[in-house]
């Protein structure tokens, strides 16, 4: 079962991000990941398997940074691998997104979004989302979370997100929808 953890404030949030997904460890899982806003940046750190791996690899290459989102994902489009674990990044790296739930109509959105030019690297519905939001997030003076929004009432199925962007690194904006 798949996991969100999300944090702003003023501690390094990768501890408070690792931490939360510790204590989601009861519940099945096959693959983790974490964004961190860090200078202007989104650095992620994904792995497949146990959170244990994730926190080996964090410690070989800490993220820092004060605001961050995290994901355990259990798979339902795409295989449980290290490229198909949340979050997922915009084309252009300014936005990372996790998610819970399934997107319904994920292929036809995603099929029109490839021929507006965006590039997909997974084989998940989540990615989805990222990309969707980037569209609308592009357009002059659309904060994030209306951005988020106009993707959300885009989107089919019952789901939660969590979203951060490197434009705007003060907020983490969540949504849910349920059918």
């Amino acid at each position: 079962m798949c996991g969100i953890i999300g944090y702003i404030g003023k501690r390094e949030a990768q501890t408070i991000l690792l931490n939360g997904l510790k204590m989601l460890e009861y519940r099945g899982y096959d693959s983790a990941g974490m964004a961190v806003l860090s200078r202007k940046r989104i650095d992620v750190v994904k792995r497949e398997g146990k959170i244990r791996g994730l926190a080996k690899k964090l410690r070989a290459r800490p993220l820092g940074g004060n605001a961050g989102i995290s994901h355990t994902r259990w798979a339902t489009h795409g295989r449980p691998n290290r490229v198909n674990a949340h979050p997922h990044l915009d084309c252009k790296g300014e936005l990372a997104v996790v998610h819970n739930g399934i997107i319904e109509n994920y292929a036809e959105l995603k099929e029109s979004l490839i021929r507006e030019g965006h590039k997909f690297r997974s084989e998940t519905d989540t990615e989805v989302i990222v990309h969707l939001i980037e569209k609308f997030y592009k357009q002059k003076g659309v904060p994030i979370e209306e951005a988020v929004r106009k993707a959300a009432a885009k989107l089919e199925g019952s789901f939660a997100i969590g979203v951060i962007s490197k434009r705007e690194p003060k907020k983490l904006v969540g949504a849910r929808i349920s059918v």
